[in-house]
């Protein structure tokens, strides 16, 4: 386990300091008071055992004049033993030779004198009659030592002990309003405007730095408690706004987490309500269980945020067949500053569909072209290199197949047109028609073609239907097309009812067979575009646009509305529903 590394703060380093520094001073006053005051006792202990000597001298001058050196022992050894300080007493006449000297047989007492102090020995008429040497053992100057060392020593301690406390003191009390300030912004950081600080026990600029923190937190509050409302209103317009959003939105910040997901990214993705919030978006699996926008997101990242923000990621991801085309871009504050990138999904499984039938009805419309062209090609060079060749009956037969793909190859091409038409929006003229004639022309027309399965078409008309507002070509086209698939899809000897019927302010009229009927799956999906049957039953190719250019005819450009109503095995029912409106203008944009 590594230890922790304690740094210290400026203002630790200078508290360390000045006690060191405080430490320092008073070591050295305290060594400089002790060395003066030990000097100043040796001087004065020197000198009181220079004044001993001195009296002791004055003293003893006589006695030892007059050879009177018993008493000069007693009176010597009294001093010795009656003196703790005093190891021994030493006489020596004017010649310097020893007269007498006591012995200390104190066991308190050092052998070995600290100081020796000298004095001579004079007579009142200046006569010198030796001199008398006293060893001090120095005790008393010891014990004064020690005891004012040990005073001053304590002094110095409680003085430096007091100091270090009132710095201390001071110290903790300065950074106690400091972290009563820290604690204050810590609030306000939070977002707890209004906090206030206490300011009692404080020192006068520390009270001003608390009341201007205070006045500033009240404005903030204020502030706070005018704009919550308009900041909340707008957080809510914007939530609602990506909620109610027709394309995906999912918000992720700068480590990659979903902050935001609206209802329809939710629904592309088959996601729950709270699923994948908080969560980092590489982790999203698709139905086949890849991680889709791993590898994306990392390209992300790796791009130059201003490559990215001119041009955004663009990707395209399936989930559950639905084909999901996402951008990525990134996300900026007002300051200008990279928070976080939003992914936007867009549906394109109907684009996606629509291109695939695209592409299967232009190769579907190459090849019906092709067909016909080649047997019209075919059939024209053989009458024009051996017409004469040929009989009556077959020539009539050869002209009338390149009759029929004629035919065939002139529907295609108006499909096409009434296709391209459509799609640019041009106007359908209407006028005032009969839909009686409309029904009999129609039924006129396809009748040839029923000769060849033996088919019977009958038409059940009501009769009270007056002339209305239509475009004949447009509604015969429609009717013809509902005709022509039930003649196609009929079995031999079937039969095929039309009928005309008033509803209301409707005209409805349906066409029905005996046909293979259509799978429910397929009734919903039968008028787009593009869009033909293809089972074992429904063999018979097509462009896809029939029944699509009858939709947009009766619905877009009549306001109808067109139906099918079909079972398996029981044939079909295809219908139109037209409004009559007998007032309006001849001519009417869709």
């Amino acid at each position: 386990m590594k230890n922790k590394q304690v740094s210290l703060t400026t203002q630790n380093r200078l508290i360390i300091s000045g006690l060191l520094l405080s430490t320092f001073l008073i070591v050295a006053i305290a060594v400089f008071a002790i060395f003066n005051i030990q000097k100043n006792l040796n001087e004065g202990y020197q000198n009181f055992g220079q004044i001993v000597s001195k009296a002791l001298a004055i003293e003893c001058a006589e006695l030892t004049k007059n050879s009177s050196h018993e008493i000069l022992k007693s009176h010597a050894d009294k001093i010795v033993e009656s003196h703790s300080d005093i190891i021994f007493i030493e006489f020596r006449d004017a010649d310097g030779k020893l007269l007498y000297k006591t012995n200390s047989v104190s066991k308190f007492k050092p052998k070995t004198p600290n100081i020796i102090v000298n004095s001579p020995m004079t007579t009142e008429n200046g006569i010198s009659t030796g001199s008398v040497t006293i060893g001090l053992s120095g005790n008393i100057i010891n014990q004064i030592s020690s005891t004012t060392r040990a005073s001053l020593l304590f002094v110095f301690t409680v003085a430096w002990v007091v100091f270090a406390f009132v710095i201390l003191i001071n110290t903790y009390l300065i950074t106690r309003e400091l972290r009563i300030l820290h604690k204050g912004v810590q609030k306000i950081s939070t977002g707890e405007f209004g906090y206030t600080i206490q300011d009692k026990d404080v020192s006068s600029e520390v009270k001003e730095l608390f009341n201007a923190f205070n006045n500033m937190s009240n404005k903030l509050h204020i502030y706070e408690e005018q704009n919550i409302e308009q900041l909340t209103l707008e957080r809510n317009k914007l939530e609602a706004v990506l909620m109610s959003i027709a394309n995906g939105v999912v918000v992720c910040d700068n480590n990659d987490n979903v902050v935001l997901i609206n209802n329809h990214a939710h629904k592309l993705l088959e996601l729950d309500e709270n699923q994948m919030l908080n969560e980092k978006i590489q982790q999203y699996v698709d139905t086949e269980g890849n991680y889709c926008f791993k590898d994306k997101i990392e390209e992300f990242k790796d791009t130059p945020i201003e490559v990215m923000e001119n041009k955004p990621l663009e990707f395209n991801i399936q989930v559950d067949k639905r084909v999901i085309k996402s951008i990525i871009s990134p996300m900026f504050t007002r300051n200008n500053d990279y928070v976080g990138y939003i992914i936007v999904l867009i549906d394109m499984t109907k684009e996606a569909e629509m291109d695939a039938m695209r592409s299967t009805f232009i190769s579907n419309v190459s090849h019906e072209l092709r067909t016909p062209v080649t047997v019209l090609r075919s059939y024209i060079d053989t009458l024009y290199n051996y017409g004469n060749e040929f009989d009556y009956e077959t020539q009539k037969e050869f002209i009338g197949t390149i009759n029929q793909e004629i035919i065939r190859l002139n529907r295609m091409v108006n499909d096409i047109l009434d296709f391209s038409r459509m799609e640019a929006n041009a106007p359908m003229e209407k006028s005032l028609n009969s839909i009686y004639e409309v029904i009999d022309t129609c039924v006129s027309q396809v009748q040839p073609l029923t000769k060849e399965h033996n088919l019977t078409i009958s038409v059940n008309k009501e009769e009270n239907i007056p002339e209305f507002l239509f475009n004949y070509d447009g509604i015969e086209r429609a009717l013809t097309n509902f005709l022509s698939n039930a003649i196609k899809y009929s079995p031999d000897n079937g039969k095929i009812q039309v009928s005309l019927t008033r509803d209301g302010d409707n005209a409805i009229v349906t066409v029905s067979d005996e046909g293979c009927g259509i799978a429910p799956e397929h009734q919903k999906k039968i008028f787009d575009r593009f869009y033909r049957v293809e089972n074992n039953i429904h063999t018979i190719k097509g462009t896809g646009l029939g029944l699509h250019l009858v939709k947009q005819t009766i619905e877009k450009y009549h306001n109808g509305k067109v139906f099918v109503q079909s079972e398996i095995g029981k044939g079909s029912t295809f219908g139109f529903i037209l409004p009559l409106k007998l007032y309006e203008d001849v001519k009417t944009l869709a």
